[in-house]
């Protein structure tokens, strides 16, 4: 008898753990299929829950720090090679508020691109920035919205020779990053790209 109930009691805490586990699963499951393909840029108030997609592209993140074409560096840059910045730009979680130290200056052509990525998903909307050297037969066009070109960048998965749609573009120096995230972990390093606009002097 005593056998019997001990049976009976474990095999209870065992259905009560089980359950509790797939509640837990159900849950992440939720969050992390939220808003998968919505480029955070055009989403400043999600939480990081609603962009970890975007959180974990960037640990596939193409951080070389290779550039591509024959870019101009700038020549009188605001924030030179070195400089102290805090981003104000939210392209991955814990960017935004991140203090970062300036690796590389370019004058360039950075556009806004839409893009269905090579490995298959949903198309990425208004994905910033990529320059005018990391477009296919871009060199000496000024490309206006709407155009479709292809992608010669490979920042995130699924980039490189995708088909892709100009959403915007702006003649301005673009900036390569190392950067903090605010969410803790390790340095971001070599980030393409930042505009002017997105950065501050960290004083």
């Amino acid at each position: 008898m005593k056998n019997k109930m001990k049976i009976i009691i474990f095999v209870f805490t065992a259905l009560i753990t089980l359950s509790g586990c797939g509640n837990v699963l159900k849950g992440e499951n939720i969050d992390v299929n939220k808003n998968v393909d919505i480029a955070p840029d055009d989403n400043l108030n999600l939480d990081d829950k609603q962009t970890v997609t975007e959180e974990n592209n960037h640990m596939n993140h193409n951080n070389s720090g290779v550039v591509l074409g024959d870019i101009k560096k700038a020549k009188n840059p605001t924030y030179p090679v070195g400089s102290q910045v805090i981003v104000q730009a939210n392209h991955m979680v814990g960017m935004n508020g991140a203090k970062g130290t300036i690796v590389g200056a370019y004058e360039t052509n950075a556009y806004s691109v839409s893009y269905k990525p090579t490995t298959g998903g949903k198309e990425v909307k208004n994905h910033k920035w990529v320059i005018q050297e990391e477009i296919k037969k871009a060199a000496g066009k000024i490309l206006q919205p709407g155009a479709k070109v292809t992608l010669d960048a490979d920042h995130l998965p699924g980039m490189k020779g995708a088909i892709a749609t100009i959403e915007s573009g702006i003649h301005t120096t673009v900036y390569m990053v190392n950067y903090k995230p605010t969410t803790g972990g390790n340095e971001v390093k070599n980030h393409k790209w930042l505009i002017e606009s997105e950065l501050v002097a960290n004083k």
